[in-house]
C-alpha cells in the first residue's frame, strides 16, 4: 500500500467514527432494561391517582380526569425519549416525574410532592403502559 492510499483509507475511517457515534446515540433505547429494583407499579398508580396526574395527562388505568395539557401517556413504555429530550431510562424517568423543572426549567410540568421511592413506583407503572 502506498502512503497516499494509506492516508485516504485512514482518514476515511477517522471520518466514520463520529458518524457511527452519532448514529448509536439515536439507537432505539426501548430494548434496554427498565427494571426498577424494589419499585411497585401498583403503588405507582396509587401515587398517580393521589397526586392528580391525570388532570394534565391521559393515563391508562385512570378513568377520570383525562387531561390533555401534558398529553397521553398511553404506550409510554415504548417511547425512547422523555418529553422529547431525555433518554427513557429508569433513573432519568424517576427524576423527571418527581422534579421535571430540575431537568428542564421551562417545562410546564411542576415538581411533584413525592418521595424518591414513590417516583420510582410511578416510573415502574409508566413502564407497564405499552401499546397494544
Amino acid at each position: 500500500m502506498q502512503t497516499g492510499e494509506y492516508l485516504r483509507t485512514t482518514s476515511g475511517l477517522l471520518l466514520m467514527v463520529p458518524i457511527l457515534v452519532l448514529l448509536s446515540a439515536c439507537a432505539d433505547k426501548r430494548q434496554q432494561p427498565r427494571d426498577i429494583t424494589g419499585a411497585d407499579a401498583a403503588a405507582g398508580l396509587a401515587v398517580i391517582e393521589r397526586l392528580g396526574c391525570a388532570a394534565c395527562h391521559q393515563i391508562p388505568g385512570v378513568d377520570w380526569p383525562q387531561g390533555t395539557v401534558g398529553g397521553s401517556l398511553d404506550g409510554f413504555a415504548d417511547r425512547s425519549m422523555i418529553a422529547g429530550q431525555f433518554p427513557n431510562q429508569p433513573e432519568t424517568l424517576a427524576t423527571w416525574v418527581r422534579n421535571a423543572p430540575s431537568m428542564s426549567p421551562k417545562t410546564g410540568m411542576p415538581a411533584m410532592p413525592m418521595t424518591s421511592a414513590e417516583a420510582r413506583d410511578v416510573a415502574a407503572y409508566l413502564y407497564t403502559l405499552e401499546h397494544d
